[in-house]
């Protein structure tokens, strides 16, 4: 309950109470308005107690549905002062439970209290209209059946009324239509349910909506990279190269001299002249000191 003077306030001339006093209105909305109907006159209807109190939504959610309701002619707030010798200024919050439009409720606070009869009726508010419930077995889409059979393949609470079952159908097309299969789609409504499930439909409604798979979406195919350039080894030497630096499988160290090019004048190419004069060098070295462990060092004199 709220503090003395806050909270709940019932406005006069209220139809009696049906059933079906909300069935117009979207499913998140229904649900709000039906719980407000049902609070005791005093009850706290602030935004954080009502989303405590209404597990399937959120205060951002719970915050929406009041402002819908204010405009379709349910709920009204008034600023007045506290009273009592006090200057602070309040919010107090009407509900009627016949909505009621824009006039009836100025008379109403301004105290002219209009005569007890309920045939007033709200201004229009625009708001797309349910999708129809299908009329034949037939019709009836695979997204419709996975949310009627909700019930039994999932958990009771989550029983859904064939009109609830239409207005959830796209949401479920949605799921099918991203690679979501109807396991996924009961698994996803009805794991981690809490104590309490007070419409069956806006849960739904929230865990469809929350939990929605992502996007397929396709990577691009790796383009072909360069092709490696080829490459082949000298016979003689086994030293990788360009198949156009190979003459009759060797490179130009390993050729033979009649394999050489050409250079002009008889001569031979200045590159390969000086490779042989480097290996002779480096023979000869390797050389020197076999020769004087073996003891052929010449006559010293």
């Amino acid at each position: 309950m709220a503090r003395p003077g806050f909270g709940k306030r019932s406005a006069p001339g209220q139809a009696p109470r049906r059933a079906d006093d909300f069935a117009h209105l979207p499913a998140r909305e229904a649900s709000v308005a039906s719980h407000l109907d049902r609070l005791p006159e005093g009850a706290a209807m602030d935004v954080k107690t009502l989303a405590k109190e209404l597990a399937a939504y959120g205060q951002q959610a719970i915050r929406t549905a009041l402002q819908y309701l204010g405009r379709a002619g349910y709920l009204c707030r008034r600023r007045e002062p506290v009273g009592e010798g006090r200057t602070q200024w309040v919010f107090r919050t009407y509900f009627s439970r016949t909505p009621r439009n824009e006039a009836w409720w100025k008379r109403f606070l301004k105290g002219d209290a209009p005569p007890e009869r309920v045939d007033a009726t709200p201004e229009p508010v625009t708001e797309p209209h349910p999708d129809p419930v299908p009329s034949s077995p037939a019709t009836r889409s695979r997204a419709y059946k996975t949310l009627a059979t909700l019930g039994r393949t999932g958990d009771r609470r989550l029983t859904l009324s064939a009109s609830e079952c239409a207005q959830l159908e796209p949401l479920v097309a949605e799921w099918f239509a991203r690679g979501a299969s109807e396991a996924d789609v009961i698994r996803a409504v009805s794991s981690g349910l809490p104590s309490e499930v007070h419409c069956a439909g806006a849960f739904a409604r929230r865990r469809l909506i929350d939990k929605i798979p992502p996007e397929p979406f396709h990577e691009p195919a790796d383009l072909p990279g360069p092709a490696p350039a080829e490459k082949m080894e000298c016979e003689a030497c086994r030293v990788p190269g360009p198949p156009e630096a190979f003459v009759e499988g060797l490179c130009r160290p390993c050729r033979p001299p009649f394999l050489q090019p050409d250079v002009g004048d008889g001569g031979v190419d200045p590159a390969y002249a000086e490779e042989i004069h480097r290996r002779a060098a480096g023979i000869r070295k390797s050389l020197r000191p076999r020769r004087r462990d073996r003891g052929l060092q010449g006559p010293v004199f």
